[in-house]
């Protein structure tokens, strides 16, 4: 029944005997539902990370941890704000996709028989590496880059150094946003510091949408799927979906912390980071789907969550999603 809000039938199970009998022992709970204590243990995180149980066990009997549900009162109308939010903010994605796919087919249409494809399908990582190096040798004028994620493989560095330099030798001008973790990547944060000395220019932001490369506002490449980098890519010539590319990155850059700043904390004395991770947590994101959002660990997320709950001084995520909620932080 509560699946659309993101409990499965098995997880339901825990939270319903633990509303009706509060403040059961973990071993009470495995007893009475029949299941393993993995089990039980993976489903009470779950409920604590959708804030309809302390996250913290509620003191301990006879050695095993208790456990208490929130108030339903409180914490379901909660959930529920988030889950319509996160609808809401699906169906404008699905609005600005139909608009997009009605640029592509118009002008697709518009070009039929112009001698070449205003998108091209690049089936795997190898083939979308080969067009990024032709893309990246034929440019002439600019070149813009989105490269969530956080540290860069030593690998890719290497393979990307020549093609960059020669690239900034031609008069290229080259500008890149990163997610803020890669700051904490010596290697990569020297690459780009490396480029900077040649005129690259370079600014961060706590995420970004999906990896994305424009060329001389005529060429972008974006991933066939933003979750699978190794999928491939779409090559996409069209006027109007490079123009709409080109224009996404350039708010992105207008709202990036330049290189050589620190991202600097807002009035409410939250970093930028910290703000996103306030604003995932907010829309229902787990600790680990805004690690990945973040390109941080999943422990980093965890001691973020820590620090920001000590700051608000209260106990569990759905105090302190009130508490956020009250400042205004989200």
């Amino acid at each position: 029944m509560l699946e659309v809000l993101g409990l499965d039938a098995r997880t339901e199970l825990v939270y319903r005997l633990v509303l009706e009998e509060p403040e059961l022992r973990l071993d009470e709970i495995v007893a009475r539902l029949g299941r393993s204590e993995d089990d039980v243990r993976r489903a009470l995180d779950q409920l604590a990370e959708l804030c309809l149980l302390d996250d913290a066990p509620h003191g301990t009997e006879q050695g095993q941890p208790v456990f208490r549900a929130l108030d339903p009162a409180a914490s379901l109308p909660f959930l529920l704000s988030r889950r319509e939010a996160e609808l809401a903010r699906q169906q404008r994605g699905l609005e600005v996709a139909r608009d997009a796919m009605s640029v592509l087919t118009t002008d697709r249409g518009r070009r039929a028989g112009g001698g070449f494809d205003v998108v091209k399908r690049l089936e795997g990582l190898g083939a979308v590496r080969e067009r990024l190096t032709e893309l990246a040798e034929l440019a002439r004028a600019e070149c813009l880059s989105l490269l969530p994620g956080g540290a860069q493989s030593p690998d890719t560095l290497e393979a990307s150094w020549p093609l960059d330099r020669r690239a900034l030798e031609r008069g290229v001008r080259l500008r890149s946003i990163y997610q803020d973790s890669f700051r904490n990547d010596p290697p990569t944060l020297r690459y780009v510091n490396r480029l900077g000395s040649l005129g690259a220019e370079s600014r961060t932001l706590p995420t970004l949408p999906l990896v994305m490369v424009v060329v001389d506002g005529e060429v972008a490449l974006v991933p066939l799927d933003p979750d699978d980098g190794r999928a491939g890519a779409l090559e996409l010539r069209s006027k109007g979906a490079v123009a709409v590319a080109r224009m996404l990155f350039e708010q992105l850059w207008v709202n990036a912390t330049p290189l050589c700043s620190a991202p600097a904390r807002d009035g409410n004395g939250l970093t930028p980071q910290e703000d996103e991770l306030l604003s995932l947590l907010a829309k229902g994101h787990t600790d680990a789907t805004a690690a990945r959002r973040l390109g941080v660990s999943l422990r980093t997320v965890r001691r973020m969550n820590a620090e920001l709950t000590a700051r608000m001084q209260v106990r569990s995520r759905f105090q302190a999603g009130a508490e956020a909620a009250r400042r205004g932080w989200v």
